[in-house]
Parts: structure tokens; C-alpha cells; sequence
């Protein structure tokens, strides 16, 4: 599966979460693109990243940070 992930840093949390089939890279791709365009014209700072993973859950397990917030991170470490 692929992940399309819009990630607001100030505010420690997701903003988006789509998914994608496995044979859906270059839509994902060019919807991160878009995205990251459309968030740039307007002057908003996030994070927009396209991962793969091969369930949400080995997504959550690799990018945890994505998921959890700072101090279930810390008390993990």
C-alpha cells in the first residue's frame, strides 16, 4: 500500500491520510505534488510525505512519529 501523509509539525498531528494501491505510486506522487503546491501558494508549512508500507499498521510501527505524540514517544524510549 502506499501512504500519502500531510503532517502539521506545530501541531504535532495529521492532517491527511490517504491511501493508495501499490500500483498507484505516480497518482500519489503527483497528488503529494499538487498538495505541496497548493500548501505553498497559500503560505502553510507541513510536512507532505508518499510512504510504503505493506498495512497502516506496519506504517504506524515505521513512522511512529506520524502517529503518536511526544510524550507516548518519549516514554517508548
Amino acid at each position: 500500500m502506499i501512504f500519502l501523509i500531510e503532517y502539521d509539525r506545530a501541531a504535532g498531528q495529521i492532517v491527511t491520510l490517504k491511501t493508495f494501491d501499490s500500483s498507484s505510486r505516480s497518482e500519489a506522487e503527483k497528488v503529494r505534488l499538487d498538495l505541496e503546491i497548493a500548501l505553498n501558494r497559500k503560505g502553510v508549512d507541513r510536512e507532505v510525505v508518499v510512504l510504503e508500507a505493506a498495512s497502516e499498521e506496519a506504517l504506524r510501527r515505521t513512522h511512529r512519529r506520524y502517529f503518536e505524540d511526544i510524550s507516548d514517544l518519549v516514554r517508548a524510549s
